[in-house]
């Protein structure tokens, strides 16, 4: 049963991240100007808040997603006030050479900015009841098939964005500095086009 219930919420976990949003554009960046662990850093963060969703609605915690609702709108507010200024920063970025840059900082600020981001979309717990609904993953779940379910859901969104820089990483050595500072430009944009969606959806 824990395996079955792993199994599902690892495919689960894939699914919901697979759609490329703000946080599979930094994880294509980050690889990209950084290298393959600043953009899995990236990745590991975003999956960890889709785990901590997961488990508000696995674990039914409505006193959690209630109060996460009901602030849902300035909560997509600062969201999309910190896309929009990061993606200002990421177009500002100078380009450094990536045979050369090796980053030996700011992962863990990057790990914590990933997850932050990533939790300013309370509507996330919608999507995983109507998920877990379509699975058959009622609310009668006990404690250990609910945590096999969201350690499933970590594992899949993380494996996702493993996926995703792996392919990446394949074309970051043929990128000259023009080409990492055109990377920079479109990421910026998108994520700022990101931000400015997020604030329009709660108007």
């Amino acid at each position: 049963m824990a395996i079955t219930l792993l199994i599902k919420g690892i495919i689960i976990g894939f699914a919901m991240a697979v759609p490329i949003g703000p946080m599979g554009i930094m994880c294509i960046r980050k690889t990209l100007t950084e290298g393959r662990w600043p953009g899995l850093v990236i990745g590991l963060g975003a999956a960890t808040a889709d785990m901590f969703y997961g488990s508000v609605a696995a674990f039914g915690l409505t006193i959690i997603s209630d109060t996460l609702i009901s602030h849902k709108f300035w909560i997509r507010l600062i969201g999309g006030v910190f896309l929009i200024a990061y993606g200002i920063k990421t177009y500002k970025a100078k380009a450094v050479n990536p045979k050369v840059h090796k980053p030996s900082h700011g992962l863990i600020g990057s790990y914590f900015y990933s997850v932050f981001l990533t939790l300013t979309n309370p509507l996330t717990i919608f999507s995983f009841l109507a998920v877990f609904a379509a699975f058959g993953l009622g609310s009668g779940l006990n404690y250990f098939s609910a945590s096999a379910l969201v350690i499933g859901v970590l594992v899949g969104s993380f494996l996702w964005f493993f996926s995703l820089s792996s392919v990446v990483i394949l074309f970051r050595n043929k990128l000259d500095m023009v080409g990492l500072q055109w990377v920079n430009r479109i990421a910026g944009l998108l994520i700022i086009i990101c931000g400015v969606a997020a604030i329009v959806s709660i108007i």
